[in-house]
């Protein structure tokens, strides 16, 4: 019987994601390298370096992915609520005695190293989040059960926008899609999805114009239409739903969003051309990215990567030290890695007799997903700089290891899919 648990934990690891996750890690680990490379420090085991001290973190993520294959599955369930508490409680903290990079207060300092709350309270929300709707149901359409499952993923957004961390806020977000699998309206994606089109179209034209063609465009459904009443009044409720949204937006954009934040979304919708100021992060990256054509330059070949002209290419911008140095080919590569992953973690959702492993697996695809899709857009400007890191690749202690308990829980409860929590 002695053998009997090691076999059930660690033979029934889905050993596909497993080495998803260590080619992309070993993949990051190389392009920091590339990235912060300096010829007197050529050592790659220099821990005075960032491609040193990620290789530390690389290592405790292994070590503590391997003590979460390890645990009682039970344990992520029972204290779910504990571990949101514990982020609810960092996300506060880290507004009191938070040290300030780059405008935002996101990290507690722990002697030379920094946590980031934000990247530990993702699993966290999607545990009590699993734990929540496990045992209540959203087909129902019960308002308070949607209500409290979006107060469960607003609280930690509300305390991250204090820091103000836009970019970990907007990943959060992402967590609506879990709702819409356990049996949200699809209404509510499609007006998430109007509501995102709307706001860019009011920064970019009048009130008057975008009004007019509310209304017209309105009047032409209703030429369509066979049972005109019965659509009377939800069209004219959203009608002066979207006219009162128009009027909001010059306040949230002049209001809320920080002077940097305007800038950047003004540089990407073309208002302006900014190429030394906001815009250069962009400019340099596409630069870099298309520089590398079809083979890239090969590795520490890159120009742009070399020579710095990229900032933040270790973090935020590592994908343009891939795109310069191994070109189409290697950001294809890290690509269907990623959509492999993502591909992989619904499936392993799916197959879960337990409810709480499907909605936690839907929240890693979410999360995951999210950082994967703006972070490769911030790249190629495509949406604004938000600053979030690329999942396993990017440098950084708390991105790597916050990813690693993501995923090594959904792991860990996969390994005990035929159990039920």
């Amino acid at each position: 019987m002695s053998n009997v648990r090691p076999r059930n934990i660690f033979f029934n690891v889905d050993r596909v994601s497993l080495y998803i996750f260590l080619a992309l890690c070993l993949i990051g680990w190389i392009n920091i390298y590339a990235a912060v490379y300096d010829p007197e420090k050529a050592n790659a085991f220099d821990l005075g370096t960032n491609y040193g001290k990620q290789l530390i973190f690389i290592i405790t993520a292994c070590l503590l992915g391997t003590f979460i294959l390890l645990l009682d599955v039970k344990i992520f369930s029972t204290f779910s609520p504990l571990f949101y508490l514990v982020s609810l409680f960092l996300l506060m903290l880290v507004l009191v005695i938070g040290r300030n990079v780059g405008g935002n207060q996101a990290w507690i300092p722990i002697g030379s190293f920094r946590l980031q709350p934000s990247e530990f309270a993702k699993f966290s929300t999607c545990l009590v989040l699993a734990q929540y709707l496990s045992t209540s149901t959203i087909k129902n359409k019960s308002w308070k059960t949607t209500l409290q499952a979006g107060a469960i993923i607003g609280i930690p957004v509300v305390l991250i926008l204090m820091q103000p961390d836009v970019g970990s806020a907007l990943t959060f977000a992402s967590l609506i899609f879990v709702l819409y699998r356990e049996g949200l309206s699809g209404y509510f994606l499609i007006f998430g999805f109007l509501g995102i089109v709307l706001f860019i179209l009011s920064l970019l034209l009048s009130k008057l114009i975008l009004i007019s063609g509310i209304v017209l465009l309105i009047g032409l459904i209703l030429t369509q239409l066979r049972n005109r009443k019965q659509w009377i009044r939800p069209i004219i409720l959203s009608t002066i739903g979207s006219i009162l949204f128009i009027f909001s937006v010059d306040f949230t954009y002049n209001n809320i969003l920080k002077p940097h934040h305007r800038n950047r979304i003004d540089v990407l919708l073309g208002k302006v051309e900014d190429l030394r100021g906001e815009g250069y992060n962009v400019n340099q990256s596409k630069i870099a990215i298309g520089s590398g054509r079809i083979f890239g330059k090969g590795f520490l070949q890159g120009t742009q990567t070399k020579y710095d002209f990229v900032p933040e290419q270790s973090t935020d911008f590592i994908f343009c030290t891939v795109g310069e140095e191994w070109g189409f080919i290697g950001s294809i590569v890290v690509v269907g890695l990623y959509l492999f992953l993502l591909l992989r973690i619904i499936f392993i959702a799916e197959r879960q007799r337990s409810t709480f492993s499907r909605v936690y697996g839907y929240g890693v695809a979410s999360i995951l997903f999210c950082h994967f899709a703006l972070n490769l857009g911030m790249t190629m400007g495509l949406v604004p700089v938000i600053g979030i890191p690329l999942p396993f690749i990017s440098y950084g202690g708390s991105s790597l290891w916050g990813f690693t308990v993501l995923l090594f829980i959904l792991l860990r409860l996969d390994a005990n899919r035929m159990g039920i929590i």
